[in-house]
């Protein structure tokens, strides 16, 4: 443990009794494959600060959930599991893990806001939560992470301007659907075009124009997608400057996903974390909390997850 870290690594062991089965795509060996990354670099295990997550309360999921939904996936999970839709899988174990997921989130949060730090987070949890919607879930998703995050922030530190980001390659459909009404948080997301979930079209700015969708096709030279994240970062925050960022860092946006068909490579996701942690410090102190959300080929997950942990600490 580094007592002085500039950022943190935060997760629960409860995140691993998700059980979708091992010929789901998100299954527990994406996480596992994450921390054995980090763990085989002992010059950054040893930079960041480690922290055991605490679970989120019902009362903090219903800041951006319906409680009879969270009350609806707890019961599910008590009675040994089911599914919510074709692709999104309850068992025993998930209601935990989905709190112990958000509350590492949150958790970030606070660290975020305390007077000894660190600023910046990496929350290294599933399941995945950015397509989860206010009553139900979808698309691998139980909650919504990132969008509880920035009612917590609000509520709990009193944040006033939030920008939420989201580099994976499908839209983050629950993220905005959990933030958009709230004028003072903004969210920015590029994604692949057409894809799952459908939604996401540059059009749609929300009711109070602060959306920044940037849908793409796939197959394009990295740089173009690095270039349009950015880009559309520095749009969303012109005039205007955000007390906290929130990053849903998918990293199925990377090239051989089995789920998605952008081309980004692993000095592309150093790029954009550095870029969005000198933003951040120029905006906020630093204030960065960045959530695990897509990638499915576990060892390439791995790979992403540490470069992106170690721009985290270095930037």
């Amino acid at each position: 443990m580094a007592p002085n870290a500039r950022v943190a690594l935060v997760s629960h062991a409860d995140c691993g009794r998700h059980d979708t089965g091992w010929q789901h795509p998100e299954h527990t060996g994406r996480l596992r494959a994450v921390l054995r990354a980090v763990g085989r670099n002992p010059a950054l295990f040893e930079r960041v600060r480690h922290v055991e997550a605490r679970h989120a309360t019902p009362d903090e999921l219903a800041l951006a959930h319906d409680p009879a939904y969270v009350a609806r996936v707890q019961a599910l999970a008590e009675q040994g599991g089911g599914a919510l839709d074709a692709d999104t899988v309850v068992s025993e174990g998930s209601y935990d893990a989905a709190t112990a997921g958000c509350g590492a989130v949150l958790d970030g949060v606070d660290l975020a806001y305390s007077a000894d730090g660190p600023r910046r987070t990496f929350a290294a949890v599933r399941p995945p939560g950015h397509h989860a919607l206010r009553a139900s879930g979808m698309g691998f998703c139980l909650f919504g992470s990132v969008g509880v995050a920035a009612h917590y922030a609000r509520a709990r530190h009193g944040a006033r301007r939030v920008l939420v980001l989201d580099w994976d390659v499908h839209h983050g459909n629950g993220t905005q659907a959990l933030v958009q009404h709230e004028p003072d948080v903004r969210f920015v997301s590029t994604h692949q075009w057409p894809w799952y979930p459908g939604t996401g079209a540059a059009e749609d700015r929300g009711p109070h124009r602060s959306v920044w969708n940037v849908p793409m096709p796939g197959g394009l030279p990295a740089a173009r997608y690095a270039d349009a994240f950015l880009r559309a970062v520095d749009d969303a925050t012109r005039g205007w400057t955000p007390d906290l960022v929130l990053l849903s860092a998918g990293f199925d946006c990377l090239a051989g996903d089995p789920l998605g068909g952008f081309t980004l490579e692993l000095d592309d996701v150093d790029r954009m974390t550095r870029a969005v942690a000198a933003r951040a410090d120029a905006w906020c102190g630093g204030r960065l909390v960045s959530a695990l959300e897509g990638g499915y080929a576990p060892d390439r997950l791995g790979e992403a997850a540490a470069v992106h942990l170690r721009a985290l600490a270095e930037a």
